[in-house]
C-alpha cells in the first residue's frame, strides 16, 4: 500500500493505493486561503501539515488498513508559490501561493535586466508575478525585516516533505515552475538569480520526482500513525502530476485539460515547446527526460464557484450543480453575452496581472442561467485560445481528455467539445488525477511498477462528448468578440490597477 497527498488550493486530497497505483480510497482535509485586494493570495504552511496528518489518519480509520502495510508516501502540490523559512526551517511569514500577483514591479525589473524572450528561452516560462522568483523579490523589496530572516525558500510540497523526512529538497517539475531554473542545463539558473539579486544558496537541492528522499521522522510517524520506516518519495508539482494521472506520459497520449480552481491544457513532449508569442510555457515532466508544455489560466472553476456563491448566497454544492444544469438550456455568446474569466488576473494566453473579470452584453432578459452559461463559455473560450496557441506551434490536438472537478459536468464538457471542435472525453479519475499521478510516481520510485506506462491502465474513459459542427462554427464566429472585449478593456484594467496602487 502507498498513500499519496495532493496539496491543492482548498485542501489536501489524500488517497490510498495498492502497489500498482490503483485507487482504493480517498479523503480531503480542507484549509483556508486568504485573498485580498492588490492581488494577495496566501496560506499558512502549518495548515498543510495539519491536513496531511488529519487526512492520513482519516484514510487509515476509514479503510481499516494496517499502517504497517503502508510502504510509502508521496506528495504532489500546488506550484509556483514561495514558502520562506528561517535557519531552523520555520516559516517566517505565510506562504505566498500561485494566485498571488503582487510582484508586478519585480517582474518589470527582471524584464529590464534579462529581457522577456531571453528569460523564456532559459526557463521555458514568461516573466510574470505569479512565479516563485518574482515573489521572492517582492518579499525582499516590501518586507525587509522578514527577508533578513530567510535562509531557505521552497514550494508547498517541499516544506511538507521536509516535515515528513527532515530533508529539504525539490525536483525538476516544481523547479521548472520557479523562473529560477535553467531548463536546458537542468540546474538553477545563475543568470536569472543574479538578475533577481537572490542568493542561490537559499534554494533547495534538486532531485528526481521518483527519488526516495528519506523515511518518516519520529514526529511525523507519531502524528500520522504510520511506521517510522515508511519511505517518502519526493513527488512533484500538481500540473505535471495530473498529466501522469491522466495517462499523458508520452507524445502519443494526446492532450488533457484539468478543470480545477485554475485550469490548464497540456501535452507530453520530448523537448520544450517555445511559442514565439510566449503564450504557453513548459514544465519539466514527472517522467525523467520528458517535458509538459502547458497553458494555464488562473480562474476556471474559481469563476464558476464565485458566481455560484454570489447567486446562491453560500457555497452549497447542490446550488452549483443546479445552476450549471440550468445553464445548459440557455444561450450566452450566441446572443451576445460574454464573460471575461480574469478574476485573479490571467496567465495563458494573455499574461496580464491587471486583467479582471467582466460581463459584457448584459440585457434585461438575461437570467442567472444566462450568466452561468456565459461563465462556462468564458472559461472555455480562454482555453480555446490556449489550444490554438499549441496548434500554431505544431502540436497536434485532435482529442482532449478532461480531469478535475469541473469534468463532472456534462453540460460544460459539451460546451468545450462544441467550442473546441474536438471530442472531449471524461476519464474515471475526474477528481483524483493529481493523487493518482502521485501514486504512480511513488510506485515507480519504490520499484513497485516498471515505469510510467502503468498510468495508462489505471483510468478509463467513461463518457465522450462529440462536437456539433454547426455550434463549433458559431463559437468560432464569436471568438473575435471575446478577444476584442479583453483588448478593449485591457487599458482600463491597467489604469484601474494604477489608481488602486
Amino acid at each position: 500500500m502507498l498513500i499519496a497527498h495532493d496539496l491543492g488550493t482548498t485542501g489536501d486530497k489524500a488517497s490510498l493505493h495498492d502497489e500498482t497505483g490503483r485507487l482504493i480510497a480517498s479523503t480531503t482535509a480542507s484549509y483556508p486561503a486568504r485573498f485580498a485586494a492588490g492581488g494577495a493570495a496566501e496560506q499558512d504552511p502549518a495548515d498543510w501539515q495539519r491536513a496531511v496528518v488529519d487526512a492520513t489518519r482519516r484514510l487509515l480509520a476509514q479503510t481499516g488498513v494496517d499502517p504497517a502495510t503502508v510502504t510509502g508516501l508521496v506528495v504532489s502540490g500546488q506550484m509556483m508559490g514561495a514558502v520562506l523559512l528561517d535557519a531552523d526551517y520555520r516559516p517566517v511569514r505565510p506562504a505566498i501561493i500561485w494566485a498571488d500577483t503582487r510582484a508586478v514591479a519585480q517582474t518589470s525589473q527582471l524584464v529590464a535586466r534579462v529581457g522577456e524572450e531571453s528569460a523564456y528561452r532559459v526557463t521555458g516560462h514568461r516573466l510574470n508575478p505569479t512565479y516563485t522568483l518574482e515573489k521572492l523579490m517582492w518579499v525582499r523589496d516590501n518586507e525587509p525585516d522578514v527577508w533578513a530572516r530567510v535562509r531557505h525558500a521552497c514550494v508547498a510540497k517541499d516544506v511538507v516533505v521536509h516535515w515528513l523526512t527532515g530533508r529539504l529538497a525539490t525536483e525538476r517539475s516544481d523547479a521548472s515552475a520557479t523562473n529560477a531554473y535553467d531548463q536546458q542545463a537542468g540546474r538553477w539558473s545563475d543568470e536569472m538569480l543574479q538578475a533577481a539579486g537572490v542568493d542561490p544558496r537559499i534554494l533547495p537541492e534538486i532531485v528526481e520526482s521518483t527519488d526516495v528522499v528519506g523515511t518518516l521522522t519520529e514526529e511525523a510517524a507519531s502524528a500520522t500513525g504510520l511506521p517510522r520506516g515508511t519511505r517518502v518519495v519526493m513527488g512533484g508539482g500538481d500540473g505535471p502530476m495530473a498529466a501522469v494521472g491522466a495517462g499523458v506520459v508520452a507524445p502519443e497520449d494526446g492532450a488533457y485539460v484539468c478543470l480545477g480552481t485554475s485550469s490548464w491544457v497540456s501535452v507530453a513532449t520530448a523537448a520544450p515547446v517555445l511559442d514565439p508569442q510566449m503564450r504557453t510555457f513548459t514544465f519539466n515532466h514527472i517522467v525523467p527526460g520528458m517535458f509538459a508544455p502547458t497553458a494555464t489560466m488562473q480562474a476556471a472553476g474559481a469563476s464558476v464557484q464565485w458566481l455560484s456563491e454570489i447567486l446562491s448566497g453560500g457555497e452549497d454544492g447542490a446550488s452549483l450543480d443546479r445552476l450549471v444544469r440550468e445553464a445548459d438550456g440557455a444561450e450566452a455568446a450566441q446572443g451576445g453575452l460574454f464573460f471575461l474569466p480574469f478574476l485573479l488576473g490571467e496567465r495563458s494566453p494573455r499574461w496580464d496581472p491587471h486583467a479582471r473579470g467582466a460581463f459584457l452584453g448584459i440585457e434585461r432578459h438575461h437570467t442567472r442561467a444566462h450568466m452561468m452559461r456565459a461563465v462556462l463559455e468564458g472559461v472555455s473560450y480562454n482555453l480555446l485560445q490556449c489550444i490554438d496557441a499549441f496548434r500554431e506551434c505544431g502540436v497536434a490536438i485532435d482529442r482532449i481528455d478532461a480531469v478535475g472537478g469541473g469534468a463532472q459536468s456534462d453540460a460544460w464538457l459539451q460546451i468545450m467539445a462544441d467550442m473546441w471542435g474536438v471530442t472531449v472525453r471524461r476519464r474515471t479519475i475526474v477528481e483524483e488525477a493529481n493523487s493518482l499521478g502521485a501514486a504512480i510516481t511513488g510506485a515507480v520510485g519504490l520499484g513497485l511498477v516498471d515505469g510510467f506506462g502503468a498510468a495508462r491502465e489505471l483510468s478509463e474513459v467513461t463518457a465522450e462528448f462529440a462536437p456539433d459542427p454547426s455550434r463549433t462554427a458559431v463559437y468560432r464566429e464569436r471568438l473575435p468578440l471575446f478577444d476584442e472585449a479583453y483588448a478593449s478593456l485591457a487599458p482600463w484594467f491597467r489604469r484601474s490597477a494604477e489608481a488602486r496602487a
